[in-house]
C-alpha cells in the first residue's frame, strides 16, 4: 500500500468514528431531553389536587400546545411515555449513552427491574440495535434463559462478573426462530430449515447468544470410505469449544442422538486442540422427549436437545415451560 492510500483510509476512519460519536451524542441529548420533560410533567402532576384527572388534562393540554410547534413527537401518547420514562429511571446519571430513545421506549414495556438491568447490560455488551432489543424482549430471552440456569447467574453473565462455565448455561430451550418465515402448519424438510437459517444467519446468531461464531455448513466427515455431513458447526469463544448443531424437523429419536454423538466424538478426537474444551452437540428438533434423551446419553454428556418453535411465545406459554422445568428438576432431586 502506498502513502496516499494509507492516509485516505486513516482519514475515512476518523470521519466515520466522528460521525458515529456525533449521532450517539445527539441521541443521548434527545434521551436527556425526554427525561427532563417527563420529570417536569411528573412534578406538575404532584401539585394537582385530583391527580388522575389533573394528569389527563395536563397531558392533553401540553400536547395541544407543543404539537403545532414541535411536531408529532409530542403527542399525548409520547408525553405519557416521557413521564413513565422518568418514573422508571429517576436518576439521570444512570442513563446509558449507548442507548437511544428507541431502546428506552422498548424497555418501558418491561416492569421487572432485574429484567430491565439484564436487557440494558446485554444491549451495551452486544451493541444491539433497538430492533434487536425489541426482538429479544418479545421472545422473552430472560425467561427462556431461566430454563437452563438461575437468575443470579443470568445477571452475573450480563454484567460480565462471571463467564459461563458449562454448556447448559449458554443453550436456550426453546429456541425461537420466528424470523425464518416458515409456517408451523406448513410441510418443510430439514434442508429447508437449514437454508432458512443460513439466509437469516445474523438473526440466528442473535438467538444463539453470546460468543458464537459460524464455522461451516454441511461439514463433510470422511470415515473409512463413508461420508457424513454435519448440518451446522459453530465455535463458542466463551467456552472455547466447537458447537455442532443437527437439525431435525420431527420429534427426537434415539437414532438422532446417536448420529450427533458420533459427530461430537469426531470433533473431540480429530478437530479439537489440546487447550480447547470438549465439543458441544445441540439437537435442534421440532419436538423432544426428555426421557429418550436421558436413557440414550450418558449421565454426564455434552449433548443437548433443544426444541425450536417458529413463532414468538406468549407469556402464558413461557410460564408453563418454566413451571414444567421446575417440576422436572424437583423430580430429579427426588430420584
Amino acid at each position: 500500500m502506498n502513502l496516499n492510500e494509507s492516509i485516505i483510509i486513516d482519514i475515512q476512519s476518523i470521519i466515520n468514528k466522528a460521525r458515529e460519536s456525533a449521532v450517539r451524542a445527539i441521541d443521548h441529548e434527545r434521551v436527556i431531553m425526554y427525561w427532563q420533560i417527563g420529570k417536569r410533567i411528573f412534578e406538575e402532576e404532584q401539585n394537582g389536587r385530583e391527580r388522575a384527572v389533573y394528569g389527563k388534562r395536563l397531558i392533553e393540554y401540553l400536547s395541544d400546545k407543543l404539537q403545532p410547534q414541535f411536531g408529532q413527537g409530542f403527542s399525548s401518547r409520547n408525553l405519557i411515555n416521557f413521564r413513565q420514562f422518568y418514573r422508571k429511571f429517576p436518576i439521570v446519571s444512570t442513563l446509558r449513552t449507548q442507548l437511544s430513545w428507541s431502546h428506552y421506549r422498548f424497555l418501558l414495556t418491561t416492569n421487572n427491574n432485574e429484567k430491565i438491568d439484564f436487557y440494558i447490560q446485554e444491549t451495551v455488551k452486544n451493541n444491539w440495535t433497538a430492533r434487536q432489543l425489541d426482538r429479544q424482549i418479545g421472545s422473552q430471552l430472560f425467561e427462556r434463559l431461566l430454563l437452563s440456569t438461575d437468575k443470579e447467574s443470568i445477571l452475573s453473565f450480563a454484567r460480565n462478573e462471571k463467564q459461563p462455565a458449562e454448556p447448559k448455561e449458554i443453550i436456550k430451550d426453546p429456541m425461537v426462530l420466528e424470523f425464518l418465515g416458515l409456517k408451523p402448519e406448513a410441510a418443510y424438510f430439514e434442508k429447508d430449515l437449514e437454508s432458512a437459517l443460513i439466509i437469516h444467519l445474523q438473526e440466528f446468531m442473535l438467538e444463539l447468544g453470546n460468543g458464537f461464531s459460524f464455522v461451516a455448513r454441511q461439514k463433510r466427515i470422511h470415515l473409512d470410505g463413508d461420508d457424513f455431513f454435519v448440518d451446522l458447526v459453530f465455535y463458542n469463544r466463551l467456552l472455547q469449544c466447537f458447537v455442532i448443531i443437527e437439525l431435525k424437523a420431527h420429534k427426537i429419536t434415539h437414532g438422532d442422538l446417536g448420529q450427533l454423538q458420533m459427530y461430537v466424538n469426531y470433533y473431540d478426537r480429530i478437530e479439537k486442540l489440546a487447550h480447547e474444551s470438549p465439543t458441544v452437540g445441540i439437537l435442534l428438533c421440532l419436538e423432544k422427549n426428555d426421557t429418550v434423551v436421558k436413557f440414550t446419553l450418558p449421565e454426564k454428556s455434552n449433548i443437548f436437545a433443544s426444541k425450536y418453535q417458529l413463532y414468538l411465545p406468549t407469556a402464558e406459554q413461557l410460564s408453563q415451560e418454566i413451571n414444567n422445568e421446575i417440576l422436572k428438576q424437583k423430580d430429579k432431586e427426588n430420584e
